[in-house]
Parts: C-alpha cells; sequence; structure tokens
C-alpha cells in the first residue's frame, strides 16, 4: 500500500494515509478524495445526489477496501468467537452471514461488523476500517490453543456492488447467484479466491467481494465495462442515512451503548456470556435513558451531526446524523433523545441559531429492497 504526508488540524504531525489498490483509478477519473479511517478513500465522483439516484435505480460499485478484513480459523473457531461478540453465532447456519458488535468491558460499542459463516472451523469477519487494529488486537487477547487469526486488511479488498442491476453485474463476472439476503460463498474469480457476499449498506440489492488485492482493479474495471458506475463514499453515507443504519462514530460509539442505538436486536441476551455482557444486562434491567429516533425535516433546512433536539425550550437530545434526503427531498436524521419522545412528536433542531422543525417518524425514510 503507498501513502501520502498529510497535517493533522493542529499542524504539530503527520499521519500516513493508506491507499486502497484502486486509489491511482480513482484520481484518474477526478474523485474528489478524503481521509476515512486512515485511508485517503473517494468522496464523490460526479456528485452525491446523481450518485445517489445511481444506485437506487441502476448499480453503481463503491471501494470499500478500507474495511478491515479478519479470518478466523480452528477447531470450533464459531463457538470461540461466539463467546466474544452479542449475536448467536452458533444458531448461523454455514454460508450465512450476520450482523453483530464487539463491546468493551462497559458494554459500549468498540465496533459493529459483519460475520461470514463458512464452517464451525472458519469464519470471516468484516470490522469499519478506523477500527480494524483494534478489532484484532481485542480478539488477539481472547485467543487460544488451535485458534488461528488472520488479519488480511492490507492484502485483499472489497467492492461493494449495489443497485437493482447489480445480480446482473455479478453474473456478467460468471459469479455464481447469491439471491438469499446476508449470504456468502467462497469461490474462484480470475484464479484466485474470494469471498462474495449478499450483503451492503445501501437498502438496495447488493453484493460485497472480497477479493485479493492484485486482481481488484481488473474486477472493478470489468464492472464499469458491463455498465456500473462508480460511486463515493459521500452517496453511501445518504444511502445508508435513509435506511436508518447506525453509523460507528455516530449512533454507536464507546459512550454509546447498542440498547440505546435501537440493536437490541443483535444482542443474544439468552447467551452465557459474551464481552460486556454483565454491564449491558444492568442496563437493559434498569431501563435505558436514550434513544434513537428518525428525524425528518417538515421545512427547508439540513440537519448535522451533534444539533441539539429540542422540545419548546427543553433540550430533550442531540442529533448523531443528518442529511439531504435525494429520495425524499428534504432533511433527515437520526438522533439520540429522552426515552418520553415518541413516533409522530414534533420537534426542533437547533441548526447554528435556527429553528428547524422536524418530525419523529418510523425507519427506514425509504423502503428497503435488500430481499
Amino acid at each position: 500500500m503507498s501513502g501520502k504526508a498529510v497535517f493533522s488540524n493542529l499542524g504539530l504531525m503527520s499521519i500516513e494515509l493508506k491507499h486502497t489498490p484502486l486509489y491511482d483509478w480513482h484520481k484518474s477519473q477526478g474523485a474528489k478524495t478524503s481521509d476515512f479511517g486512515g485511508w485517503d478513500m473517494p468522496i464523490e465522483y460526479v456528485g452525491v445526489v446523481a450518485e445517489h439516484e445511481i444506485v437506487r435505480t441502476s448499480v453503481g460499485i463503491f471501494d470499500v477496501s478500507h474495511m478491515g478484513k479478519i479470518e478466523i480459523q480452528g477447531e470450533n473457531a464459531a463457538a470461540w468467537l461466539n463467546a466474544i461478540l452479542t449475536n448467536d453465532i452458533e444458531t448461523l447456519p454455514d454460508g450465512k452471514a450476520q450482523y453483530s458488535m464487539l463491546l468493551n468491558s462497559l458494554g459500549c460499542v468498540i465496533d459493529d461488523l459483519i460475520v461470514y459463516k463458512f464452517s464451525k472451523d472458519l469464519l470471516w469477519m468484516v470490522p469499519n476500517a478506523s477500527n480494524a487494529s483494534e478489532v484484532f488486537r481485542v480478539l488477539e487477547t481472547f485467543q487460544t490453543p488451535g485458534i488461528t487469526l488472520n488479519n488480511h486488511h492490507n492484502d485483499f479488498g472489497i467492492i461493494a456492488v449495489q443497485g437493482p442491476k447489480s445480480e446482473d453485474a455479478i453474473a456478467s463476472l460468471g459469479l455464481p447467484e447469491v439471491s438469499q439476503y446476508m449470504s456468502a460463498v467462497q469461490v474462484k474469480l480470475k484464479a484466485k479466491d474470494v469471498v462474495l457476499c449478499r450483503t451492503g449498506y445501501t437498502g438496495e440489492i447488493g453484493f460485497e467481494i472480497i477479493a485479493p488485492n492484485e486482481i481488484l482493479l481488473e474486477v472493478w474495471q470489468d464492472l464499469i465495462a458491463f455498465g456500473a458506475s462508480p460511486i463515493g463514499l459521500a452517496a453511501r453515507d445518504t444511502l445508508r442515512l435513509e435506511m436508518g443504519y447506525a453509523l460507528h462514530g455516530h449512533e454507536i460509539t464507546q459512550d454509546i451503548n447498542p440498547i440505546e442505538a435501537g440493536l437490541s436486536w443483535a444482542i443474544a441476551f439468552d447467551k452465557p456470556k459474551f464481552q460486556g455482557r454483565e454491564n449491558l444486562l444492568a442496563v437493559k434491567e434498569v431501563g435505558a435513558i436514550r434513544k434513537r429516533v428518525a428525524l425528518s425535516a417538515l421545512e427547508r433546512g439540513i440537519p448535522r451531526a451533534d444539533m441539539n433536539v429540542l422540545q419548546g425550550e427543553e433540550v430533550v437530545g442531540v442529533t448523531t446524523s443528518g442529511t439531504f434526503s435525494p429520495s425524499l427531498k428534504n432533511g433527515i436524521a437520526l438522533a439520540l433523545v429522552d426515552t418520553k419522545i415518541k413516533i409522530g412528536d414534533q420537534l426542533e433542531l437547533d441548526v447554528r441559531g435556527r429553528r428547524l422543525k422536524v418530525e419523529v417518524v418510523k425507519l427506514p425514510f425509504v423502503e428497503t429492497k435488500t430481499n
């Protein structure tokens, strides 16, 4: 991997941003790039709204090679991992994927991630870019004889193929049909072992291809030749926010527990063990003091993260994410608010001193088509 030196906001230290195998291609196409978890990644190519619409109506491809890739193998590796993560891996059939979380000892979220189970002895995990090293470090602290952890963060990339025409795009590569949502198979592509996943972060039918770096550019160009359009991470954010999907560092952090974040469905409380279980059980028994809600603007204005949520003159919460929804043509946000707030309530956001009227609505903002 190559990188370039950039300077911190304080101007006191430099950091080296990593580049994916597709970086030179992105720059050759005039992509705007920025730091995502220590990687210099494409934000947009032709514009966020246009790219968003391509994914909703056709097929777009995302370079998400900055995401982590961890392989876990060994006798009963699934049972070993099940004692660490929140969801119940042992109930997961072979060839299926599962959303889960790694918590700290206090029961807050180190990272949310996807687990791919190929057998009881072989699994893959995809954590977020900024947390990949920490997730791997924490797993190593639990490592026992017979369990092997392989960190593929720098030698595999990921291409996300998303949109109504994504199945045709995958077929154009000669890959097998994987029609069931949250499924994964290990297959050959260009004589290399790859993982093909029926997953995504957009709410559309989609796939993710985890492939060795040496074939990533060729696969990317094959998808372009089919007719797929490159999409930046800015549109990925508007797409995920329309679905109400949590983003680490916003809806979940090491200060926000998954019950507050509305992610209790990914916690197997009946398991005897997972990291942070006892403290999270205590939160469950007492009851969370805040909850995640969806807000839709009732007038012109664009919500952003870290805006106070007001009910009259009372501050009842704060936004965690916000954007203009290209599908709905109005502002939307996620927020952590007092548990007394309910769907249908009309609230206001403090937008740099101006009040923006919003309504609490059900998620998702836009109908999901993943199934």
